[in-house]
């Protein structure tokens, strides 16, 4: 089996681009868990399937708006609803391979949470994640979290609150940056309840107002480099925090993570991720 590809990544949460524009390709989960395989594949947080929305069925609707699909699984071959990392490194894919105009125009692209709107910002790319909110409302904010977690390497377990992005996130507030490096992540953290799909896992230690630091466990991953909706969590986590206790509801967050750093806007209902894109590679994997 050989496939074409494209490595990119986005703040260092990295992906493996399969070029199938047509939809003629039976991408497997064991033929993505090969692709992300870091030491007999490629390597990759995840791999999306670039492809155009007409050719699947599950996004057809989608395809008067946005033309091209990103069709995102995780490392272990589940799909994903949704990746504002991934979002940027496919854009940036397109206007490489000119798929899309390159006149700094918004566009759209499809994901299984819906279309999202994309800007051109300079070197960064805007992606609007669309609608969020907090699972648990101003009941879950008010007694602290709706959640607890337990992570490897620190006293617990601790309250958190359950975010949705389109796709799920449980956020947990930790004291001190000390904290945050004492975590475990090469252990999945204990999340009661779990959602019925799983869960993204954030640790964000707040350093000033509208800006936080974070690491974070994917579903389907692992610990990774970086999560563009996690780090729109994050923020919006801190933010309904800082609120509840008081403080100013900041719009614009600084988001540093271990892979660099992104930038989220609360835009009312909605909530926008602005960041890097980088294309490192292109070759052919042999199976």
């Amino acid at each position: 089996m050989q496939l074409t590809f494209t490595k990119g990544h986005g703040t260092q949460n990295d992906f493996v681009l399969v070029p199938d524009h047509d939809g003629v390709l039976d991408l497997t989960p064991e033929d993505v868990r090969w692709l992300a395989d870091r030491h007999a594949g490629v390597g990759g947080d995840g791999v999306i399937r670039v492809v155009r929305t007409r050719a699947v069925a599950e996004v057809a609707d989608q395809a008067d708006v946005a033309e091209w699909f990103m069709d995102y699984r995780n490392a272990d071959g589940s799909a994903a609803e949704m990746c504002g990392n991934g979002v940027r490194v496919l854009v940036q894919y397109l206007r490489r391979e000119g798929l899309v105009a390159d006149d700094g125009a918004p566009l759209r692209v499809a994901t299984r949470s819906g279309p999202r709107g994309v800007r051109i910002e300079g070197d960064l790319i805007a992606v609007d994640l669309g609608a969020w909110h907090l699972v648990g409302g101003d009941a879950a904010l008010a007694v602290g979290g709706d959640a607890s977690v337990q992570v490897a390497g620190l006293p617990g377990p601790v309250a958190a609150l359950s975010l949705d992005l389109g796709n799920p996130h449980t956020v947990v507030l930790l004291p001190a940056e000390s904290d945050l490096a004492l975590a475990d992540l090469t252990r999945a953290p204990v999340v009661d309840p779990t959602p019925p799909t799983g869960t993204n896992v954030e640790l964000v230690v707040p350093l000033a107002p509208g800006h936080v630091v974070m690491r974070v466990y994917e579903r389907g991953v692992g610990e990774t480099r970086s999560c563009g909706t996690g780090a729109a969590a994050a923020a919006l986590a801190a933010r309904a925090w800082a609120v509840a206790g008081g403080g100013e509801p900041d719009e614009e967050w600084r988001v540093d993570v271990p892979g660099g750093t992104v930038w989220v806007r609360v835009l009312g209902p909605r909530v926008e991720l602005v960041g890097p894109a980088v294309l490192v590679a292109d070759g052919v994997a042999t199976r």
